[in-house]
């Protein structure tokens, strides 16, 4: 149909011309309220970004000579982390002489790494800041499906015998 013909018959219906998918040829356009149409293009776009998952990064701060113990529990927060679907950046101290060392913050950032690599993947390997080392450790999943993973578990409420 013609633009000609088209803007009339939008003009005797006491509608607008939308054209709602431009790249296709011919351009296709719809009688319809424009303003209605803003609305509900809004409302797609609203919905498409609360179901996005932003990506965040937790940070674990670790020392060189960290006794096994407080390193297991460090290692337990990573865990944590990574099957709730973050990023994990995991950052070694050095302080004074410890700075002449940097194989111990190497080979305890390798053995990390080891110890997660079945829920995650060293996105960057270690590398010297000045004082700090820095590693980061992706998650394998992502965190929608952590999150629908986390859900399927839990038991819903109002199930038999309540």
């Amino acid at each position: 149909m013609s633009i000609g013909d088209a803007l009339r018959l939008a003009q005797e219906a006491d509608l607008d011309l939308v054209e709602v998918a431009p790249t296709a040829r011919p351009p296709v356009t719809r009688l319809m309220d424009y303003g209605k149409f803003k609305y509900e293009s809004a409302v797609k776009a609203r919905e498409a970004r609360k179901n996005q998952a932003q990506t965040i990064i937790k940070e674990i701060k670790l020392r060189p000579k960290i006794d096994p113990h407080d390193y297991e529990t460090k290692k337990g927060h990573v865990v944590r982390f990574l099957k709730a679907g973050d990023k994990v950046k995991v950052t070694i101290m050095f302080r004074g002489r410890e700075q002449s060392r940097p194989e111990l913050g190497r080979r305890l950032l390798a053995r990390l790494a080891q110890d997660v690599e079945e829920l995650g993947w060293v996105e960057s390997q270690p590398k010297q800041d000045g004082r700090n080392m820095i590693m980061v450790i992706g998650p394998h999943k992502k965190k929608t499906a952590a999150k629908a993973e986390r859900d399927a578990a839990q038991p819903r409420p109002g199930g038999a015998g309540e």
